[in-house]
């Protein structure tokens, strides 16, 4: 399946470079440019791509705000987030806006293409450093308490540790390897989390830890 891709960002220059790198790759392609978040927004309406990469810091309405809209009238569109910041503070904005996925340019090309199949296929996909921030937040409240807190959700201690290695945005198999059990009782232990929080899919883990706070922005 070929991934429909929009690039918003307000410098020309960085449109050029990404559409030249992301149309080399396979199952790639790139239906338009955008620079402005109102401007985003009109040809999202009309092409509906898969994914938008939106960079934060635009002259009209911020990244943010242009995200939010994007899920709020066409959630199936995924935005991964392409900037300069690398702070808290956008980062969980981001997140909670309803980003799949966030990414600071000075990354390498082959992380921007993981993010965008990643966000493709319904995941989350967070930059490693960045991806430390939930779990910090999460540790900084106490860990398990915090989650309990919540009324009791009804996890083992196990898939505690299963569901901060997810957030942080481990695969199942660096998750395997963290916890030394294999990748299947790690997926066994996935579905389980899913199951008994009613998610449906990584993003939707993502945004449950910001809502209930185990993670706070």
């Amino acid at each position: 399946m070929t991934i429909r891709i929009l690039i918003v960002d307000d410098h020309r220059v960085v449109r050029s470079g990404l559409r030249m790198l992301l149309e080399d790759e396979e199952g790639m392609d790139v239906i338009g440019e955008a620079g402005t978040a109102l401007e985003a927004l009109e040809v999202i309406k009309q092409t509906q791509p898969d994914v938008v990469l939106m960079d934060i810091g635009l002259p009209d309405l911020s990244g943010i705000d242009a995200t939010r809209q994007i899920k709020e009238t066409l959630p199936q569109v995924a935005v991964v987030a392409l900037t300069i910041y690398e702070d808290e503070e956008y980062f969980f904005r981001m997140l909670q806006a309803g980003a799949s996925g966030y990414v600071p340019k000075r990354a390498a090309p082959e992380e921007l293409v993981t993010a965008i199949r990643t966000a493709a296929a319904g995941e989350v996909y967070l930059y490693p450093s960045l991806a430390k921030l939930l779990v910090r937040d999460y540790l900084s409240q106490g860990g398990r308490t915090s989650m309990e807190s919540d009324g009791g959700n009804g996890l083992t201690d196990r898939e505690q540790e299963i569901l901060v290695c997810l957030a942080e945005g481990d695969t199942n198999e660096k998750i395997a390897e963290k916890l030394f059990i294999s990748p299947k009782t790690v997926a066994r232990h996935r579905e389980n989390i899913m199951r008994k929080l009613n998610l449906h899919s990584r993003a939707d883990l993502v945004k449950y830890a910001i809502r209930k706070g185990i993670i706070r922005p």
